[in-house]
């Protein structure tokens, strides 16, 4: 079990509720939080918590959340410099990255150098640079515990058999989201307001919108390739309303591994935390009666971003940071009800057939392709 975590993106719904789960466990420190601007939130967690370091994402939130604990012994930093200190705080044992979007690569990298435990609830880190990633934790022999509900899945159903020539196929479950059973035509005209009323999870508008587009699944594939060294044709979605059944892993004899639970983000966060012990988690217990188990194939048409995501993890290189860069100012620009539904899947579709191509890149030009995405989103929506 850790001893000491750092929680990046501790104001957003995994953040929240990984203090949950470490207040409840009542034995693992707190040594930094970091948050974007919700300096009443973050004030609350700091005099709860106490931790060494708070990080806000601009000087300006910095300065009041300082002035907010001044009594505090906690020292308060900003931008990106201070998140990759939290990261790298010598203290820590284990990072939770629970920040969302691009912004958790280079704190991720920082970690793994600084050779902590990661958490890893940030996707977006393993679908743009995801090779790099995986390379640096290799090589500095770092652990990396996924938190996502369907990986967390996968995880577990690898325990004790980890041996990837025996792997037949990753089944990445899916809720299907608000808009399951809906037409193409149907979809044309949804809002922002019917798109984050997801049917089992309580997240982030960004992946609650995500989820809407099925463009999460697309990211998790991408995820589930990199985590588990496999390829895209071994990775399946299959649509579960009922979430229960994380995720799946078929081996090579025809037997399938599946992890069930309760939809609740506190079980695999409680793991990352306390792997390879279990404990006592104040969740409810599953209930196998209470509903039939389901299974369906996904519609790729009224959903096509999934297949964008798909056609990404397949060339691989810098189509999948353009992908997920696109997506992030997309959705971005869905939120703030400056575009429509399906102009996120054209953005997204348009940025990838704009931007060049680098099949093997470093991670400047990673980076560089995500920004080229992201200037082609806000010329063309």
């Amino acid at each position: 079990m850790m001893k000491n975590v750092s929680i990046l993106g501790s104001t957003g719904s995994i953040g929240r509720q990984s203090l949950d789960v470490i207040e409840k466990l009542g034995n693992i420190k707190v040594v930094a939080l970091t948050a974007g601007t919700s300096v009443d939130l973050m004030t609350e967690q700091c005099r709860k918590f106490v931790p060494e370091l708070a990080v806000m994402a601009s000087r300006e939130a910095a300065d009041k959340l300082a002035a907010a604990i001044s009594d505090l012994p906690t020292r308060v930093s900003w931008g990106e410099e201070g998140l990759i200190e939290a990261a790298e705080l010598p203290s820590a044992d284990c990072v939770i990255t629970a920040v969302v979007g691009m912004v958790g690569l280079k704190p991720t990298l920082a970690a793994i150098r600084a050779h902590k435990r990661i958490g890893l609830a940030n996707k977006e880190t393993l679908v743009c640079a995801g090779e790099i990633v995986m390379r640096e934790a290799k090589k500095e022999g770092v652990e990396i515990i996924p938190v996502d509900s369907e990986h967390s899945a996968i995880f577990q159903c690898l325990m004790g058999n980890a041996a990837h020539k025996q792997i037949k196929k990753i089944i990445l479950t899916c809720s299907g989201g608000p808009f399951f059973g809906k037409t193409r035509e149907e979809l044309k005209h949804v809002t922002r307001a019917d798109a984050l009323k997801h049917p089992n999870w309580k997240m982030g508008a960004k992946i609650t919108i995500d989820c809407s587009t099925l463009m999460n699944k697309g990211l998790e594939v991408i995820e589930a390739m990199r985590l588990y060294d496999v390829p895209l044709e071994q990775v399946q979605v299959l649509i579960h309303r009922q979430s229960i059944v994380h995720s799946m892993v078929e081996y090579v004899d025809g037997a399938v591994m599946a992890q069930l639970g309760a939809p609740d983000m506190r079980l695999p966060i409680q793991l990352a935390l306390t792997y390879p012990e279990r404990c006592e988690c104040p969740v409810d217990g599953l209930d196998l009666t209470a509903t039939p188990l389901a299974f369906s194939h996904p519609d790729l048409e009224s959903f096509p971003c999934l297949q964008l995501a798909m056609d990404a993890a397949k060339l691989g290189g810098t189509a999948c940071p353009v992908m997920n860069g696109a997506n992030e100012a997309a959705v971005a620009l869905f939120l703030e009800d400056k575009i429509g539904f399906y102009d996120i899947y054209e953005l997204v579709r348009g940025a990838m057939e704009a931007v060049p191509f680098i099949a093997d890149p470093t991670l400047e030009q990673v980076l560089e392709c995500d920004a080229a995405a992201r200037r082609y989103v806000a010329e063309h929506a």
